[in-house]
């Protein structure tokens, strides 16, 4: 979710897909079941969607078997039964804030509430923000340089709008929306401090390249939308707030929001027709803080 962003535009040079083997944070030991880097994908030549303009928003260690430990020793958490995610062959943390699958939702705050990620760069991608919004971690950057890469060869000109927010500018961006707004309205646009995904670094805002309804619910009609939306599970990202889940993941419909939790899994959800992080991983529903 975008807020607070900024428009100056960023420099940075191209990185190679070697960092996918180098994150830090506790994906440095990561073999077989490190997050795979997105192969160079085949032009997509994606149709325009045809779907309606939403209403307006309101807002590592990985290990070889389902039941086996996870991330910093962490235990998979319990569940009456089995997620989809359990399927995959790689299982990841669901807790550990260095870990792709973490989630971060309302009702799951990341822990520590200050976490910053250790290898936040900045990718060599067309970038509208500035300042520590223009980072992500090593892993997404590289996998949206990719991502932006295809797009670009499909003609869709995408944008990095917002990036790594950390702890503190997380607090000042959600104080100003309870002085703005009040907070039962401001927690509808905004993630309290500690709760956002994009303190992680595996979460980014998109624009269009032309910068039309950044940030506003025409954004789904726009050209980088609908490419992301039918594309983006071939480089490890999902839209992570979808259009009528708000019930589930708390928040209403940010086309414009990508998280990235590698291909395998994007993938699987994509071909299982699932589209929330919380459906996928098992892990509850979280329309509001508890």
């Amino acid at each position: 979710m975008c807020h607070n962003c900024a428009a100056s535009a960023v420099t940075a040079s191209r990185r190679s897909f070697a960092r996918f083997l180098a994150v830090g944070a506790g994906l440095t030991v990561l073999t077989a079941c490190t997050p795979g880097a997105p192969e160079a994908a085949a032009p997509s030549s994606a149709p325009p969607s045809s779907s309606p303009v939403p209403s307006p928003t309101a807002a590592g260690t990985p290990v070889a078997a389902p039941e086996a430990a996870t991330v910093a020793g962490t235990p998979p958490e319990p569940s009456a039964s089995p997620s989809p995610s359990a399927a995959l062959p790689c299982q990841f943390s669901l807790t550990d804030p260095a870990s792709p699958w973490v989630v971060v939702n309302k009702h799951r705050p990341l822990a520590p509430a200050d976490y910053a990620p250790a290898d936040l760069v900045s990718p060599a991608v067309g970038i509208s923000a500035s300042g520590e919004s223009a980072l992500l971690n090593s892993t997404t950057a590289a996998a949206a340089e990719a991502m932006f890469a295809a797009a670009a060869r499909d003609g869709v000109v995408m944008v990095l709008a917002s990036g790594y927010r950390s702890y503190a500018t997380q607090v000042s961006t959600y104080n100003g929306y309870v002085a703005a707004r009040g907070q039962a309205d401001a927690d509808t646009a905004s993630a309290r401090p500690g709760y956002s995904e994009h303190q992680t670094g595996w979460s980014f805002d998109i624009a269009d390249g032309g910068g039309a309804c950044a940030f506003q619910p025409c954004f789904a009609e726009q050209p980088a939308a609908v490419w992301a939306k039918a594309n983006a599970h071939r480089f490890g990202f999902v839209v992570r707030y979808p259009w009528m889940f708000h019930e589930t993941t708390g928040y209403y419909y940010e086309p414009w929001h990508l998280r990235y939790i590698g291909v395998e899994a994007a993938t699987d959800m994509s071909a299982r027709g699932i589209v929330t992080l919380e459906e996928y991983f098992g892990v509850g529903a979280a329309p509001g803080y508890p």
